[in-house]
């Protein structure tokens, strides 16, 4: 029996995996506070996250190579514009609508993800993704009414929060197709990076320009809560580098918003309604299922392709 060298490195990614969940949880619950104690402007706290960007980028980039073919450049700036519009929709809808709220429907977007994969890629979808897809879109409809209590809604954040997870399941539709062409996490991060930075113009155009009346505190607490989201992300790329996708993506899209959650009631000293609560567990048992059960098909297809023999049917005694 051979065994693996590498076995007690890969066990690391838990550890990035659990600052990723950390530092994500308590970004979520926390993001919107720039704008609701101060006034802050989400177009600023767009362009303050993707300066933020810059410090993980040249992190992930050392030692790596930068990949520059115009396939990896195209994959790259698609999957960095939808990363970053989302982000600029998610700033805005988190001025008119709870955190405990908001982040279960983005919770979603692996649901985008399938319904793209079926249509374009002619792909399969196992039970377990059915019965994800129909969690994610239920919760929908339970969101849709709790958003129409006023205690709890400010404004239009019911079809921005759509709209993020919309373009986030775009986003990682757009990273499986990279992955084809041989594309590493460096380089897609790298774009991720420059792709925000690209957008800043836009929302500073926006605004009308970068406000002077607000006072240093506000610029300083965006830095802090949005340094926390960059570097989540770095977290992302390496624990993805260290351990199977089947484990770390279902971390991703589930684990981290429950802290936020957790965090944001705690913090606000807040419930949701029935309808609300009902409609967080079915967000984020929907986003597991269907992440899960879509990576573990990813997996058997990459044994497949390494081992053909082991997936060649077992002929009768």
């Amino acid at each position: 029996m051979t065994t693996n060298p590498t076995a007690g490195h890969t066990r690391s990614w838990i550890f990035y995996a659990t600052l990723l969940i950390l530092f994500w949880g308590v970004w979520g619950a926390f993001s919107a506070l720039p704008s609701t104690k101060y006034g802050y402007p989400d177009e600023m706290i767009y362009s303050i996250w993707a300066l933020t960007m810059i410090i993980p980028a040249v992190f992930a980039l050392r030692g790596q190579r930068f990949d520059r073919r115009p396939r990896a450049a195209a994959y790259g700036l698609l999957i960095g514009l939808t990363g970053a519009g989302g982000q600029l929709l998610l700033f805005q809808a988190l001025t008119m609508g709870p955190a405990y709220l908001i982040f279960p429907i983005v919770s979603i977007s692996p649901a985008i993800t399938v319904v793209m994969a079926m249509v374009l890629l002619r792909e399969r979808v196992s039970g377990l993704a059915v019965v994800g897809l129909i969690a994610a879109l239920a919760a929908i409809v339970l969101f849709s009414i709790t958003s129409g209590d006023s205690d709890v809604s400010k404004g239009p954040w019911l079809p921005l929060a759509i709209l993020v997870c919309v373009a986030w399941g775009v986003q990682a539709y757009f990273m499986r197709k990279t992955a084809t062409i041989g594309v590493n996490d460096a380089t897609t991060f790298g774009w991720m990076a420059i792709s925000g930075l690209a957008l800043i113009p836009v929302a500073l155009f926006s605004l009308g320009g970068i406000p002077t009346d607000f006072p240093w505190q506000a610029p300083a607490l965006t830095a802090g809560t949005q340094l926390l989201n960059a570097v989540g992300a770095l977290f992302l790329v390496m624990a993805l580098s260290r351990g199977k996708a089947s484990i770390v993506a279902p971390t991703t899209n589930a684990l981290a918003p429950a802290l936020t959650i957790v965090v944001s009631l705690i913090a606000y000293q807040t419930l949701p309604s029935p309808y609300g609560a009902a409609g967080i567990v079915l967000a984020l048992v929907g986003s597991t299922l269907m992440v899960y059960s879509d990576e573990k098909r990813g997996e058997a297809l990459t044994e497949a392709v390494l081992d053909p023999a082991a997936a060649e049917p077992k002929s009768r005694a």
